[in-house]
């Protein structure tokens, strides 16, 4: 018997707009077609991945990419990525940080919370969109465990 790909959410905690829609827009061109939910804050992003509740059981069986930007109005990314990685449901779910930080310490510390990948937006939005394109592919070929 063949194991069946399950499909992939992606999940983007992102409050600005434009670089949101940036964000989706070279997803989708990389050729990435898995859905995308949005959020532009902390705590409702924590609602869905962690549930209202925060144990984590409503994505015990979900397969979600955390695309996770550190920079939020009502928390830090930080906060959000230590509460995925230390709930028994969620601690595998694949987190992409996606900064505009950029600070040795700050991607340091991502690292040892459990982040898988760390990307510095740059303001240079061609070398971002080159960024965005490179974890689309990562996207296309991911499998989770």
């Amino acid at each position: 018997m063949k194991a069946v790909a399950k499909e992939v959410t992606i999940v983007m905690v992102e409050d600005d707009e434009g670089h949101a829609r940036l964000i989706e827009k070279n997803v989708r061109r990389a050729g990435v077609h898995n859905e995308i939910v949005p959020f532009t804050n902390g705590n409702d992003a924590l609602d869905y991945i962690l549930g209202t509740d925060r144990s984590g059981e409503t994505s015990a069986d979900r397969y979600l990419l955390i695309l996770l930007d550190l920079n939020l109005p009502d928390m830090s990314g930080t906060d959000i990525l230590d509460k995925v990685k230390n709930n028994p449901h969620t601690r595998r779910l694949p987190v992409v940080i996606l900064t505009t930080t950029d600070d040795q310490r700050e991607i340091q510390r991502c690292y040892d919370l459990g982040a898988n990948v760390y990307i510095t937006k740059p303001v240079d939005y061609d070398n971002f969109a080159n960024a965005i394109r490179q974890l689309g592919l990562f996207f296309s070929v991911m499998q989770i465990p």
